[in-house]
């Protein structure tokens, strides 16, 4: 079974995604496998990364803000510029995510939380998720 959830961002918004990965784990009873995050989205991203410090996020925000400017000159100009940003932003950080699972649960570090980053919000956004025994 594949779990969908629905949630809506900000501006720049960094969403965490770890108790809805979790819940979907759970009701899979998988105990040992693999699963797989994605979302359906080409100006958004995924992201492994600390959720005890949520200075992080602005470091992160920063350095792609950095690698890859809002700017008027790109070859993209269906929508805003912020939107022609967001898709190369989208194809650094990825759509999909995969985490093992062990003893039931996602094996992540102690530190460790799944993030959803959004790069040309606000908007209503899904994720799937997938539990596979292996």
């Amino acid at each position: 079974m594949i779990k969908e959830f629905r949630f809506s961002t900000k501006k720049d918004d960094v969403f965490c995604l770890t108790g809805y990965v979790e819940e979907a784990i759970k009701e899979s009873q998988i105990q040992e496998g693999m699963c797989m995050v994605h979302i359906p989205h080409t100006t958004a991203g995924l992201c492994l990364t600390s959720k005890w410090d949520e200075t992080d996020f602005g470091d992160i925000k920063g350095e792609l803000r950095r690698i890859v400017p809002t700017r008027v000159d790109f070859c993209h100009q269906f929508d805003t510029p912020e939107d022609a940003a967001g898709h190369i932003k989208s194809v650094l950080t990825g759509c999909t995510l995969p985490v093992l699972i062990k003893d039931g649960k996602a094996l992540l570090g102690s530190s460790q939380g799944i993030y959803f980053l959004e790069f040309d919000g606000p908007r209503n956004r899904m994720c799937y998720v997938k539990a596979f025994a292996c």
